[in-house]
């Protein structure tokens, strides 16, 4: 795929999804960090439905620690792995007071020391908070990044980075969330809605359902 395709790709996605940003629900970079440690094999939906509960009650360090490993699975235990994501969030609550102060840091080696926190995640709050080119490959954007041939690549990591390498300047912010946004309700995994696709005629998929 040569760049004048790529800059035409990421054109047609900023008009169809004019506000490219999280479904994840959150006010502060504690509570999105605390969304997207949660979010790892579960989805957005049932994520917000959790927080919505727990961060009335807890949404800093300090009061999410006070909940203790055991009152906090109350909160999240209709999520997925919740009793490893409890521990995770209780010793990465510990982190942020004992080495930052209760502040989230905003480079990506502190961020990957935290507990729970991946390349993924670090990617997104990255991104999502501190407005910074990164691309968290999940699911979504690997599958969407090898249809099409934007950026193929045989792991989430080699994607990540021809992504980076491919994506038109202009469009780095907000690749991210443009390309999940549009694999999680365009380009999905079974059935591909590629007769309402914006990007149909550009896209190198070979199986394309235009039935």
């Amino acid at each position: 795929m040569n760049a004048q395709k790529r800059l035409e790709i990421f054109q047609r996605l900023a008009l169809a999804i004019p506000n490219p940003v999280t479904e994840l629900n959150y006010s502060s970079v504690f509570e999105l960090l605390i969304a997207v440690v949660l979010s790892a094999q579960a989805t957005d939906k049932s994520v917000n439905k959790a927080t919505l509960r727990l961060f009335a009650v807890a949404n800093t360090p300090q009061t999410i620690l006070a909940l203790g490993e055991d009152g906090l699975k109350e909160y999240i235990k209709t999520i997925g792995l919740f009793n490893s994501k409890a521990a995770n969030i209780i010793k990465l609550c510990e982190q942020l007071i004992q080495h930052h102060q209760g502040v989230v840091p905003q480079q990506r080696a502190e961020l990957e020391a935290l507990a729970g926190v991946g390349r993924k995640t670090a990617n997104v709050i990255l991104n999502t908070a501190f407005d910074q080119p990164t691309i968290a490959v999940d699911t979504h954007i690997f599958r969407l990044a090898n249809r099409t041939g934007l950026a193929p690549g045989k792991n989430v990591l080699e994607v990540e980075k021809k992504l980076e390498k491919f994506v038109p300047k202009p469009y780095l912010q907000t690749a991210h969330h443009l390309l999940i946004l549009h694999g999680r309700y365009t380009c999905m995994a079974r059935k591909p809605l590629c007769q309402g696709c914006c990007i149909v005629d550009l896209c190198e998929f070979k199986e394309k359902n235009l039935s």
